[in-house]
């Protein structure tokens, strides 16, 4: 009985591990299709697929992706990985179309090292990144080469350090501006 129960063990083991494997998405195939270098990272939680890009590519990628029918970017953000780790910018995707009850979505996500974090602005693929890579410019950092007004949006011009970073240190001391 012993014998019996090790191949069952083996195989359930086996597809354990096979169903741990990045899930490689419609929107990755046809990009590996068309000869985007890029990694599939799965699908998140809520089932849509996320890509990882290198920042030489991102620009022609997002490019093709609109052309594909992302014409719609939901969301653009950046977040820390960890101290002295990488910074990721992220770009949320949606695919709209007249009578879609479920339009197709995609999240890309550049890491970027944290010595050099620039990157390509979408701005002029995607009028929405304007704010949204002006706000990550100032929490984190991250600059977006290219773009028309990248400059503080939410902290001081003369502030010192990015407060969203995981490595920052709060100043003991700050001077706020008098209201007058």
């Amino acid at each position: 009985m012993a014998e019996d129960s090790t191949p069952n063990a083996e195989s359930a083991m086996a597809t354990s591990a096979n169903s741990s494997l990045a899930e490689v998405g419609q929107t990755s195939k046809w990009l590996t299709q068309n000869g985007f270098e890029h990694d599939s990272l799965g699908l998140d939680k809520a089932g849509i697929e996320v890509l990882k890009v290198e920042r030489d590519f991102l620009v022609p990628i997002a490019t093709a992706l609109y052309a594909y029918g992302f014409n719609y970017l939901q969301c653009q953000g950046g977040y820390d990985v960890g101290p002295g780790q990488d910074l990721v910018s992220f770009y949320h995707l949606i695919k709209l179309s007249d009578y879609a009850d479920r339009p197709a979505e995609v999240r890309i996500k550049v890491f970027l090292p944290r010595h050099d974090p620039k990157l390509p602005s979408l701005y002029w693929l995607w009028k929405a990144a304007d704010w949204q890579e002006r706000e990550a410019y100032d929490l984190y950092g991250i600059v977006y080469e290219g773009h028309p007004n990248l400059k503080r949006i939410l902290m001081p011009e003369d502030w010192i350090g990015y407060p969203l970073r995981k490595d920052y240190v709060s100043p003991d001391f700050y001077e706020l501006q008098d209201a007058y």
